[in-house]
């Protein structure tokens, strides 16, 4: 099974929309397959589930690591080959504006380097 998956860009893990392309299954059976319990924030690892990252608040959206996801389509759902292939977010605004921000505070920072140099 050749799959593609898409990334959170900062966290590096999968979005429940990205899981579902994966295992090529329905959203609500993968909130079905997910290791969740309405009591508990944080529910211990069960083999049989789909575990999501830890959270901190019942607010956070299920983000599960692709290991996670290969692990339980193989072990589970005996899915024979799976691919999970890591693709680079596509650039957007914040992530311009960061990398300008970044090569701003470079340069200051190497200014300021030579200017000891000198000094």
């Amino acid at each position: 099974m050749g799959t593609e998956g898409e990334f959170g860009a900062t966290t590096g893990l999968m979005e429940v929309e990205a899981v579902q392309k994966t295992l090529n299954r329905s959203r609500a059976s993968v909130y079905r397959y997910a290791n969740t319990d309405p009591e508990l924030l944080n529910p211990p690892f069960d083999p049989k589930k789909l575990n999501p990252e830890l959270r901190q608040s019942v607010n956070d959206p299920l983000m599960f690591h692709s290991n996670e996801v290969a692990r339980f389509a193989k072990d589970v759902l005996k899915i024979k080959q799976v691919t999970i292939e890591i693709q680079e977010p596509q650039p957007n605004k914040t992530q311009e504006v960061l990398e300008a921000i970044l090569a701003e505070l470079q340069s200051i920072h190497a200014l300021l380097k030579s200017s000891d140099r000198v000094s």
